[in-house]
């Protein structure tokens, strides 16, 4: 026995059936949808089949799933995410694949009549950026309403490049001037004078996730134009001292390398118009004494001021590989247990 079950937001693009040996197939009868989901030699169907364990096949306008019961209503809800993710950006990437099957972004695909509301979706000149996760979604507002937003959690989670899209595209609309992007240079003792070249040149090394995450958001040689008229400024965190930061939106990446006096530093060079965030991951310290770090202690300072709001990512906010939020998971697991 079969059920066809259309799809609501639009039956002509979509229709789903079941089978009665638990199969699911998935019929899809709009091309560009269709060639974009299955991706390049059948990459993305693989590496779903990978992930959720169930076997999935494709022959013509049919994705047809076969496993366990479970295993293919996951894989089935996978799909219709990734159908959505489509519509919203015209493209999906192997980021979107894994996000997928989080199951409270399947959540969220079937208590919303759309992925993401419209405000909650970043769109820089390179491409829509959408928050994957519960946290990242509060991250997000909390990054478009609060002066000051401090996040913990492990790397994967979307801290560094979230903050660098929402301050790119404030600068693009001109709510802000600049965009000053900073971080402990723990590997060089802060001590840059020592090292060869310009300020640029001794600090770019240690900046290279901010680079990364500014170069998939915006074309070079607009990033470096933005650099040469100040737009964009990369200043070590020892080099914030004295001054007073108005119209801008500064970012302090790693700052578990940052001691509670320089992450107070950090935060008192708020001005007018400005907005300040504060990331690190408590579980990669560098400082030769890793009780000297700031952050989780400022995080404990500060929580009562409602103008700062601080949000604490964990491994089921890693958008990485699914080993990546495992691996992450067994190492909190092993603190705790230590703790």
């Amino acid at each position: 026995m079969k059920i066809n079950k259309k799809d609501n937001k639009n039956n002509k693009e979509v229709s789903i059936i079941y089978g009665a040996d638990n199969s699911i197939n998935v019929n899809i009868f709009n091309n560009k949808i269709l060639m974009e989901l299955v991706g390049s030699f059948d990459n993305n169907l693989k590496e779903l089949e990978k992930i959720s364990g169930s076997k999935i096949y494709f022959r013509g306008n049919s994705i047809a799933i076969k496993g366990d019961k479970y295993a293919n209503e996951k894989v089935k809800d996978a799909i219709e995410y990734l159908i959505e993710r489509f519509r919203l950006d015209k493209k999906i990437d192997k980021n979107d694949i894994i996000t997928s099957l989080n199951k409270d972004m399947i959540k969220d695909i079937k208590n919303q009549s759309t992925v993401q509301p419209l405000e909650e979706v970043i769109k820089t000149p390179k491409r829509s950026v959408i928050p994957r996760s519960k946290k990242q979604k509060e991250y997000v507002k909390a990054l478009k309403t609060n002066q000051i937003v401090m996040s913990l959690g492990p790397a994967g989670t979307g801290k560094t490049y979230l903050a660098v899209a929402v301050a790119l595209t404030m600068l693009l609309e001109k709510k802000v001037e600049r965009i000053i992007l900073s971080r402990p240079a723990v590997e060089a003792g802060e001590k840059l004078g020592f090292l060869p070249g310009d300020m640029k040149e001794k600090v770019d090394p240690y900046l290279r996730p901010l680079y990364d995450s500014l170069h998939d958001l915006l074309d070079f040689d607009k990033i470096q134009r933005k650099i040469d008229t100040g737009e964009i400024e990369i200043a070590p965190l020892a080099f914030m001292r004295g001054r007073t930061l108005k119209n801008s939106f500064a970012i302090l990446d790693e700052a578990q390398n940052a001691t509670q006096i320089q992450i107070k530093m950090f935060l008192t060079r708020i001005g007018e118009n400005s907005r300040l965030v504060v990331n690190g991951d408590p579980s990669q310290i560098d400082l030769p004494n890793k009780k000297q770090s700031g952050l989780v202690e400022s995080q404990n300072i500060l929580k009562g001021i409602k103008e700062i709001s601080i949000i604490n990512f964990d491994h089921n906010d890693v958008i990485r590989h699914p080993l990546v939020s495992k691996i992450v998971e067994a190492y909190q697991k092993n603190t705790n247990d230590k703790g």
